[in-house]
């Protein structure tokens, strides 16, 4: 009768966020007039496009039970050097991004030096580096705003099929890396790490060198974010990427990805998550509640989610102990 319990229990947390979702999206149905229109949900997923990349990148460093908090400051980095490429120095568009993806690879590269070479923990090479990284962006731009040229702009506003162009990319990503995740090797070792890293050892997995992939994969997806945020502002501003980190860790719980590691999937879970977040900054809005009042709910959700993690990483312990002891 207990295992039966926490069973239900456990089927609770794993499946909640989709009776969150639908309890959001209710709420602000019948409270905000012009919530559930497409017009507005269009402009809610053109928002939302740039931390579902990133997001995804925080995921496949969770997935192995690691933490990288600096993929905000990655974004507004690499994307500070493109906009100086391209207004300094002349760089067309495309051969300045190509730049801001390697430096996303070779930023993401850097904290996984540190942790996995250095053996420096995640979460404090990730403390340093989101400093770090977002004084140099700062040092790089003099704390200016650089304006993206036309063709940029014209990239955060287009549409394919009415939709905005950036959520068919962001759309294509999660797909992809929901592919990897859950069919390809490097996707298999990846979930494994946050299993046990002594079992994989054990079966011949190596295990610094996915870890050091995991990190320069979220370092080039967090560059891809800052791209894509970059050309919907039309603009490097000193607030891009500030923050995001935090919002990914939050999201991804709320889409059932354990910080624990070794639980989740990209698809649903961070399309979910972020929405999830996305829907309740937009329903606000249009209730006209206080800006501020977004930041507090995002911390109250944040808070929320790492405590139903962690009780429910403490209750499928329990069931283990239980059907041991039946055993």
């Amino acid at each position: 009768m207990k295992l039966k319990q926490l069973s239900i229990k456990d089927s609770l947390f794993k499946y909640g966020f989709y009776v969150i979702l639908f309890g959001v999206i209710l709420f602000f149905t019948f409270s905000a007039e012009y919530f559930l229109t497409f017009a507005n949900i269009n402009s809610l997923v053109h928002a939302a496009a740039p931390m579902l990349i990133i997001a995804a990148g925080m995921a496949f460093v969770v997935f192995t039970g690691k933490l990288d908090i600096s993929l905000g400051s990655i974004a507004y980095l690499s994307t500070c050097i493109g906009a100086v490429l391209m207004k300094n120095l002349g760089f067309p568009p495309a051969a300045a991004f190509i730049i801001v993806l390697l430096s996303g690879i070779v930023l993401g590269g850097i904290n996984g030096f540190i942790i996995v070479i250095l053996k420096v923990n995640p979460l404090i090479t990730t403390l340093g580096t989101l400093t770090a990284f977002r004084g140099l962006g700062l040092i790089l731009t003099q704390s200016f705003e650089i304006r993206m040229p036309e063709a940029v702009r014209a990239f955060g506003t287009s549409r394919i099929l009415g939709v905005f162009s950036d959520v068919w990319l962001a759309l294509l990503l999660l797909i992809l890396l929901h592919f990897i995740h859950q069919k390809a090797v490097f996707g298999k070792q990846v979930t494994a790490l946050g299993n046990g890293e002594e079992v994989c050892l054990r079966l011949g997995i190596r295990v610094d060198r996915t870890i050091f992939l995991t990190f320069m994969l979220a370092g080039f997806l967090a560059s891809i974010g800052g791209i894509v945020s970059m050309a919907q502002i039309g603009q490097s501003t000193t607030f891009l990427g500030k923050g995001m980190e935090f919002t990914a860790v939050a999201a991804i719980v709320l889409g059932g990805i354990s910080l624990f590691g070794g639980e989740g999937k990209i698809i649903p879970g961070v399309l979910i998550g972020v929405l999830t977040l996305e829907l309740i900054r937009n329903g606000l809005n249009h209730l006209g509640a206080n800006p501020y009042l977004y930041e507090f709910v995002n911390g109250g959700i944040i808070f929320t989610a790492m405590s139903a993690d962690a009780l429910k990483a403490r209750l499928r312990g329990q069931v283990i102990l239980v059907s041991d002891e039946n055993t």
